[in-house]
């Protein structure tokens, strides 16, 4: 006899909850799905109405159920956000030009605006061409570096208040675990965190945090929705990938294991003694860095200069601080544009208003 759903006790029960072990229906794990994203997101406060809010959209499942699950919650709950979907090209032929295939439709079944921007428009490289001269070893630090700096570019290009990713639980005890392995005290302590200060230009939040993958897996086929599943070409060797098929060994004794590494992380914290980096700006391009050239800079100029491990490896006398000819383009340039571009919308929306209270007096 099929087995009814634990929640409703009538409709016929079809999924095994990862993260509860519940039997429920279709339409109940849509609800405590959607449902346990929305209540992270109102008990950790990481919106608030008006706001700009970009989704990292790669056309993977996670980012694809977050958009649609941000739209939904968005019209259900009236947030009052006004949405985007922001996508990183970053130049890997035959992965990342069809992934955003997916994304551009997206963005016509969601509805919501699209702005990709690329490491070659950024950069002047592609993922392919760095790969082609650093080898497969080390590029996924590349890609890494460059990706963070690209969303908050792109932020700044949409004058974004907030951007959130798809990174969820798994994600989050993998990085957990690989910044223990590395013994990084500083990384250790911002990884759990829900919500960042973006650097210092925009906050960036995970509202998948305690979201097993399983679990997005099943609510994206269960909602039919449409996502590009291949993996990434050039990162079989990645550290991330060690860390994760050891998370998944752990799941299989204690499914627990997941929620309990993130709660374990959250609650580590640095003892007063232990000094940590102190946090500048880039004397290039202006970005967040401990050292006077922030790492995509040094990364930029070792493949510029031929040594593209001047980045991976190196000594300070290896990288002279200050401008130079070839520099990204600063950061505060890019804030001084977006605080124009919102100026100037907060005017014309001022003067809407104002010619609307006049035809009304007027009638």
């Amino acid at each position: 006899m099929p087995r009814q759903c634990d929640i409703c006790h009538e409709a016929r029960a079809i999924v095994r909850r990862p993260k509860t072990g519940q039997s429920i229906c279709k339409e109940c794990f849509f609800y405590v799905f959607e449902t346990e994203v929305h209540n992270t997101i109102v008990e950790s406060k990481l919106f608030k109405p008006g706001d700009r809010v970009g989704i990292g959209a790669s056309g993977g499942k996670d980012s694809t159920v977050l958009a649609y699950v941000m739209k939904a919650l968005n019209d259900r709950y009236n947030y009052g956000l006004d949405l985007y979907l922001l996508s990183v090209d970053e130049g890997i032929s035959g992965y990342r030009d069809d992934s955003l295939e997916t994304v551009k439709r997206n963005k016509e079944q969601y509805g919501l605006p699209l702005l990709i921007v690329s490491y070659e428009q950024l950069y002047g490289w592609s993922m392919d061409s760095i790969v082609a001269a650093v080898g497969r070893k080390n590029n996924c630090t590349f890609c890494g570096v460059f990706r963070r700096q690209a969303l908050d570019r792109g932020a700044l290009m949409l004058d974004l208040d907030h951007i959130v990713t798809g990174h969820n639980a798994d994600d989050v005890a993998e990085t957990i675990l690989m910044n223990i392995f590395r013994g990084d005290i500083s990384r250790l302590g911002r990884c759990t965190e829900i919500a960042t200060s973006g650097e210092g230009y925009v906050v960036r939040s995970k509202p998948f945090k305690y979201a097993y993958e399983k679990e997005i897996v099943m609510y994206a086929y269960l909602r039919r929705l449409d996502y590009f599943s291949t993996e990434c070409t050039y990162s079989p060797n990645a550290y991330r990938g060690y860390a994760r098929e050891f998370l998944k060994k752990l799941e299989r004794v204690r499914p627990s294991a997941i929620l309990d590494i993130i709660h374990s992380g959250e609650a580590m914290h640095v003892a007063k003694d232990v000094q940590l980096p102190s946090l500048d700006r880039c004397q290039r391009c202006g970005y967040i860095s401990s050292n006077s050239v922030c790492k995509a800079c040094v990364l930029l100029e070792g493949l510029e200069r031929g040594i593209p491990k001047l980045g991976i490896s190196r000594t300070k006398q290896d990288v002279e601080a200050g401008p130079r000819e070839n520099d990204l383009v600063h950061f505060e340039k890019l804030r001084q544009e977006a605080l124009e571009m919102r100026r100037s919308r907060q005017k014309s929306e001022s003067c809407q208003q104002s010619a609307c209270a006049c035809t009304e007096n007027c009638s």
